[in-house]
């Protein structure tokens, strides 16, 4: 069930463009799921489209196109490692292999304390900075080390433990 606040957000991304043009707040919409529970669920995105007076298939669609959209719950922290070519060519499949170890979890899995989720993506348009990787959809890390990857997971276990 979407929620009387929900409602209003919604109606305040809808109310940005044409009336005959309702489904182009559709991303705005799911990011206002996720903000609100942490990741979009089958359930959300039905409710979206009856919103939107979108087919249910169509905002699914644009969940599973968009690597920002969480489709299950995730760590607190969300690393998404960049695997496509320039990256993989500067040693990104090393940086993800190096995340796992040291998390002891697989690319697509969460710990088992919630703090971190390990993902791929495709490229961050960073090539130049690679490896890079994307925390929480927001903060770009590049030139992203073995030593440097130690030092952001070290710090962020830290500031959880304050």
């Amino acid at each position: 069930m979407i929620s009387e606040v929900t409602k209003a957000r919604f109606a305040k991304e809808v109310a940005k463009y044409p009336v005959d043009q309702k489904p182009s707040a559709i991303v705005a919409c799911l990011t206002i799921v996720q903000q609100e529970q942490g990741f979009v669920s089958a359930e959300s995105e039905k409710l979206v489209a009856d919103y939107l007076g979108m087919a249910p298939i169509a905002v699914h669609e644009v969940t599973t196109f968009y690597n920002m959209y969480n489709q299950q719950p995730v760590g607190k922290y969300k690393l998404n490692v960049c695997t496509n070519l320039p990256c993989q060519l500067r040693d990104g499949a090393k940086a993800l292999q190096h995340l796992e170890h040291k998390l002891g979890i697989v690319m697509g899995e969460t710990t088992d304390d919630g703090l971190f989720t390990l993902q791929q993506s495709e490229c961050l348009g960073a090539c130049a900075d690679s490896p890079v990787m994307l925390v929480n959809d927001f903060t770009m890390c590049s030139f992203m080390s073995n030593e440097k990857l130690d030092q952001l997971i070290d710090g962020l276990k830290s500031a959880e433990a304050k």
